[in-house]
Formats: structure tokens, sequence, C-alpha cells
């Protein structure tokens, strides 16, 4: 056995465990020549990944340090914290000088250090690294070149050599290659130049590409798109015939695809409601081109200027969309509803539909209002929208009592029109409640079939709130005089609701729904059924947007395949659904963030004409560096620290409290502003404090 062996058995067996190069060398009373030599033996062995080695040069096992595995969120001051893998485990703070050349984004090996808050930990080895491709402004000076990362996370520049800069000039924004992270700082080339910084195209483009959205389809996509558009709506067999129902479409006037119908009528005590949805499926076939893009993109992205489709407009806005007198396939959810909002008999059926109307939220909400204008240009909806509002409060009542929350945060709704950008006052009508209430009992539904079948199958779960999560929620509701009384370790729906209730009408009512929803897990897909907690949901998938989200295609797939054989489609998925459900949540979360990204981008350009205008607002967040406020159509914007009344200030985070000796600030307070200025690059609105309201 040679040495490099017999010194790593030894740490196998726990020996040399957590010991300097001079321990190990002092316990196995070595001279100066062969401590050299364990040295370079023990440095080899973490080149090697055998072992690993901390700031205080201490050697051990991933398992010694106790470390596991998780991402590093960078910070531009930085310094990092440590996201664990395992969502049971606390995150830790990174300190500069212990993230030892790990940046934003990428995958570690780290352990706990503890620290005076017993929450600090320490960077042992880069697993792998979060970003090969970085978006941001190339500038260059006599020797070479560099690109600053749009990414304030990321805390490094990326050095361009002279021969690497492929034509970009200084203030360009550009696509940056990272060829090497060795050395002091990452090695790159520019392999796009997206435009000049500071024009807002540019920047929208930008933070499109940093998200890495596909823009384009493959011609290959696009010619088989074109031939399943092509196909015609005649293949009957084994379709439920509802041409002659009465069934519409309600959307938003500027809804780009429409998938999603319904059909409603009364008999007695019984609610018959049809959910009707594209059938995607007979058009993007497992394992196609189409399929495959589908699964790539995971989810259509929306922009205030465009749409990035998860399937090609042939489809999305052709055949499948379930337009206005023009015979389409669906898969129909047929659900019999008593008077309790129970759903007494529920079944899924290939269908063919024709929808008699294409309604907008508007026009269904003037009609349910009886607006006489509006309701004698469609006399026979009357009694159907009459049937289906009143269906529409008793599952809003039975949700109430089972102890659902209220998830309907107040969010900026950009219209761009002809180059003019413009944000209505937020509204949620009865028209947008009727579409929730029947979008929600269909997944519920549907995801209870599939539980009772024992399919393999992408739930939409979301889990409990860790206790941790849920006791600063309480504390800031105490802190806020908002009634709040539930048990953090064994939080329920229920609990949650009635804090709700309680902020009816109240100016609160939005930020706690906010701060509420901060404290709960993260909604995802998962091929293991956990429940719905915000929806106080035992079941739930998403079952109704096949056209824009790959899991209600893939579940469409499944229930379809399962009415030939259950067995054959349980073989078939029980391995994808895996795959699926995790590829699905990824690209969720990354076309949020791209769409909250540009979503900034466009509030700052809409408030450049606003600046020294005054509004009324509600302090929305409360930081070390300042307060944000929300105006009343949710346009938000930061207040800095320095500009507030000469005070010194203390932050209290668990208080959502900015305190100084004559001046304190908390969340929801009603203030007033003016607007002071807008960074088109950070994507951020300043405003100057005027007064408290």
């Amino acid at each position: 056995m040679n040495a490099k062996q017999s010194l790593l058995n030894q740490f196998k067996s726990g020996a040399f465990a957590l010991l300097t190069d001079e321990e190990i060398s002092k316990k196995l009373r070595l001279g100066k020549r062969e401590s050299l030599a364990v040295r370079d033996i023990l440095r080899a062995l973490c080149r090697e990944g055998e072992l690993l080695c901390d700031a205080r040069y201490r050697y051990g096992t991933a398992e010694q340090f106790g470390a596991v595995t998780g991402k590093i969120s960078g910070n531009e001051r930085g310094f990092g914290f440590f996201v664990p893998d395992d969502s049971d485990l606390p995150d830790l703070f990174i300190p500069r000088r212990a993230l030892k050349n790990a940046l934003h984004g990428d995958s570690v090996l780290a352990f706990c250090t503890g620290g005076r808050a017993g929450d600090e930990g320490e960077v042992l080895a880069v697993i792998s690294r979060g970003y090969r491709e970085i978006v941001g402004i190339y500038r260059r000076d006599r020797m070479a070149g560099y690109v600053t990362p749009d990414e304030r996370k990321f805390d490094e520049e990326v050095y361009i050599p002279a021969n690497k800069h492929n034509g970009a000039k200084n203030g360009d924004k550009v696509a940056a290659k990272i060829n090497s992270y060795a050395g002091r700082t990452p090695t790159g080339e520019v392999i796009e130049i997206i435009g000049r910084a500071g024009d807002f195209l540019t920047e929208e483009n930008a933070l499109i590409r940093a998200h890495a959205l596909r823009t384009e389809f493959p011609e290959a996509v696009l010619a088989e798109a074109e031939r399943q558009a092509a196909r015609p709506v005649t293949e009957l067999t084994g379709r439920v015939d509802l041409r002659d129902e009465l069934i519409i479409t309600v959307d938003g006037e500027d809804t780009r695809d429409i998938d999603d119908a319904i059909s409603v009528r009364k008999e007695g005590d019984k609610f018959y409601l049809g959910v009707h949805i594209a059938d995607v499926t007979h058009y993007v076939t497992r394992g196609s081109e189409l399929d495959r893009e589908a699964f790539a993109r995971g989810t259509s992205v929306y922009f205030p200027d465009r749409v990035l489709p998860m399937l090609p407009p042939a489809l999305s806005n052709g055949i499948c969309s379930l337009n206005e007198g023009e015979d389409r396939f669906a898969l129909s959810c047929l659900m019999t509803v008593n008077r309790g909002g129970e759903v007494t008999e529920k079944r899924v059926v290939p269908a063919v539909i024709r929808s008699r109307h294409r309604m907008t939220y508007a026009d269904v909400t003037a009609i349910i209002r009886k607006e006489k204008e509006t309701a004698e240009r469609y006399p026979d909806l009357t009694d159907f929208l009459t049937d289906a509002a009143e269906l529409t409060e008793i599952l809003k009542e039975a949700r109430q009592r089972r102890g659902a929350v209220d998830l309907a945060v107040k969010e900026a709704k950009i219209l761009y029109e002809n180059g003019t950008i413009s944000v209505p006052d937020y509204e949620r009508t009865v028209s947008h409640e009727m579409i929730e209430q029947f979008m929600v009992l269909a997944n519920e539904s549907v995801a209870e079939l599939a539980m009772q079948k024992q399919l393999p199958f992408v739930y939409r779960i979301h889990e409990t709130p860790a206790p941790e999560k849920a006791s600063a929620f309480a504390a800031f509701c105490n802190e806020t005089g908002v009634p709040c009384k539930f048990d953090p370790e064994n939080v329920a729906p229920k609990d949650f609701q009635a804090v709700l209730n309680g902020l009816k009408d109240s100016p609160l009512f939005h930020v706690v729904n906010r701060v509420m929803l901060r404290s709960m897990m993260k909604a995802i897909y998962s091929p293991e059924n956990k429940g719905h907690f915000g929806l106080a949901s035992s079941c739930y998938c998403h079952f109704t947007s096949p056209i824009r989200r790959y899991p209600d295609l893939c579940i469409h797939r499944i229930i379809k395949e399962s009415f030939l054989s259950a067995e054959q489609t349980k073989e078939r998925y029980k391995n994808f659904v895996k795959d699926a459900s995790a590829q699905s949540s990824e690209c969720e979360r990354n076309a949020q963030e791209a769409e909250r990204d540009v979503d900034a981008l466009y509030l700052t350009a809409f408030m450049q004409d606003k600046i020294g205008m005054e509004f009324e607002a509600t302090i929305s967040g409360v930081t070390s560096f300042g307060l944000f406020a929300e105006l009343d159509n949710t346009v938000e914007g930061l207040i800095p620290v320095e500009t507030l009344p000469d005070d010194s200030y203390y932050f209290a985070e668990e208080k959502f409290l900015l305190r100084g000796t004559r001046n304190s600030f908390r969340l929801g307070e009603r203030v007033r502003v003016r607007v002071d200025g807008v960074d088109r690059g950070a994507r951020r609105t300043f405003f100057a404090l005027l007064e408290k309201i």
C-alpha cells in the first residue's frame, strides 16, 4: 500500500479527521522532509476530490465536516448565502472570506461554522458552476476588456482577452461565454452583441437572453406544427359530441391563446359544470419534435410587448385555440355539484366542442350585473351566467369553510400598445372569480380521479409553511396589531384565512397577504401528492392550460392513455413524471423571474415622465437600506434610508420596522411620496418621503 492510500485510509477510519497537515505530521512523528511530503499528498487528495480542506487548513471528508450540497445565492456586497438542497435545513450566511471562489448560482459543498448567531457557514468545494454564459456591459481598456454582469449577485467581472471581444465596443450590452473560472476572475469571450446599454429594447432583450429563454422555434418544430394544424377536426371516433351544448370562453381582451371553455346549467338543486380544455395532445404526441421542444420550454412566458409561447402559433393561436364558432377537440371535465359545493359525480371525456361566444371578463361582469346594453347583445347567456354566478358563490363559500387562503396578491397589470405603456388600476371582478373557481374545481377533480386510479401523475403541491416562517409571520402580525392566534408548529390554512378575513377592506390586507405568501413554501410540481396548503386542497393538479404549461400537457396524455390501458400507462410514465415535475418547476421559476424583471423595466419607463409628481402609497417593504412604498396602482419605489428625515435608524428585521430616535416606519403604514427618479439599469423607481398620512 502506497503512502497516499495509507493516508486516505486513516482519514476514512476517522483517525485523522479534521486535522491540519502539521497535526498529522506530529501524530506520525515525522521529520521536516516527510512533513512536506504529507502536505503535498493531502493537497493532491483534495484536487482529486477524495478530501476537503477548510479555511483553517483542516482536512477531512465531506461527512466529517458535516457538509451538505446546495447553491450559493450571491450578494453585490461580496458575501453570499448557502441554500441547501434539503429544504428542511436552514440557509447559512457565507462571509466573503468563506466563499472560496464560489459565485452566485454555483452548486457547492458547505458546512455550518456557527458564528455569533449559529447561522454562519463556509464553502468547502465548488461542485459545478451556475453560469456558463453571462449578460452585461462590455468595457475595454488598452490591454483587454471586461464584462460587468447585469446580475448584481454575480459579484465578479468577466475578463475578456483582447482577441475575444468579437467587435464589441465600450458600452455595448453583450452575452459572454465563460471559458474558465481558474485564477482571480472568470475569463471568457463575447459571443453576442445585444445592443447599446440603456436602450429600452436592448435592456429587455438582455433580460430575456440572461434567463436563457428560447425566442425562436427550430425549423423542424415549426414544420411539424404546420402539418399538425392542417389536420381536419373530423376524427370523432371515441369522442363525446358536445357541439350542441352552450359553451363559451371567458378571457381578457388581450388574451393570446384560448385553451379553456365552460358550460353551466342548473337543474333543481344540482349544477352541471363542464370545463372543456383544448386537447393539445391530439396534435403533440409523446417524443415528437413538438413534444421535446415543449418539454424544454416548460411554459409560455408573457411580457407586455410579446409572448414566448411553449407551442408554435400554428397550434397555440390556431388549431388548439378554442375559437368562437369553430369545431375543436377537447378533454372535458364534467362535474355534478350540489348546493353545498361538493362534486358528487365527475368524469373526464375526450370531446369535440364548438364555442358559442368568445366573451371577455368585462362583458361577463356586465351581464351578471344586469347591464342592459351588454345583456341584450347576448340574450342566450342571461340564464347561463345567472346560474354560473350562483355556482361561483356556492364554491367560494365551500372553499371558505374548508379554510382556503386568498392568494390573489395585488399585482401591476402592464399594457403596451403602439409604444405607450399604461398601468390601469387593479381590478378583480366576479367574472375573474367565476373562472378561477371553475378551473380550480376541475383541477381538483382531475387530480382526485388520478389518485383513485393510482396513475403516475404531475401534481401541483403547496406544502405547509415551515414553523420558523410561520412564527415570523405571527410576530409580524402581532407587531402591526393584526389579530393572529395560531400555533406555528401546527399551522393550518384556516389560521391564515382567519388573519385575512379580519382585514377585509383594510389598507393592510394586500401587505399582510404578501408577507403571508413569503412565509409559505413555494408551490411546485411533484410526482407525489402532498396536497395544496393555500387552497386547503388534499389533491390538486394543473389540468386547464395545456397550450401554455407542460404539466397540463403531460397529464392530459396520461389521462387519455389510461382510458385504453391503465396498467400500460403506469409502466410508461412512472419515471417520466419525475423528470416532468422537476423540469416544469425549474422552467416556471425561471419564467416568473424573467417576467418580473421585464415588468420592472417597463414600470421604470412608465414612471419616467412622472418625476416630480406626488402620490399616496403604502409601505410595502422595510430594509436596512430604506423603505419600499407601493402606489395604489401597484407600482413600487424605493425611499433610500439616507433621504429619510435626519435620524439614526435601526432595522428591526423580525418586526419589519425601521426605527429612529424621533421617527419610525413600519410595514403597512400609509405615506405620501414624490417620484424622485428612475434607474433603468437597476429597474428601480426612487421616491422621496413627504409625510406619513
